[in-house]
């Protein structure tokens, strides 16, 4: 269950622009790995992203985008394993799916108090 702080911490590393891109690519699959296509589909390898693929991407140095994945991976919306020379990302989808869950409660909670004060407005009236 995600406590107040780590909400934040999670909408802190998400704040930051290119981290918000890096993290939506990530969760998207929007970077290709030179990873072996004969690993079977359930292999994290066969599904990750590597870091030298989203350097590629940006004008930054690796040095520049391995802060912001660190930051990505104390919020705890990504998952970076190292296997051999290369670091390999994919999206923490536990976290991603508390943090839905917190925004699907945040919708219903408005839904009702605005069903309440409307339905309450118009009897006063």
């Amino acid at each position: 269950m995600l406590d107040m702080d780590k909400k934040i911490k999670i909408f802190k590393a998400l704040g930051h622009e290119t981290r918000f891109l890096i993290f939506k690519n990530v969760f998207t699959g929007g970077y290709a790995c030179s990873i072996d296509q004969t690993k079977p589909k359930d292999d994290l390898i066969a599904q990750a992203t590597c870091v030298s693929s989203i350097a590629e991407h940006f004008n930054y140095s690796l040095p520049t985008i391995s802060r912001h994945l660190k930051e990505l991976k104390d919020a705890d919306i990504i998952v970076m394993r190292k296997v051999a020379s290369k670091i390999y990302i994919e999206p923490n989808f536990e976290t991603i799916n508390e943090i839905a869950g917190c925004f699907e409660n945040l919708v219903s909670s408005f839904e009702v108090n605005r069903a309440y004060i409307f339905d309450n407005t118009k009897s006063e009236a």
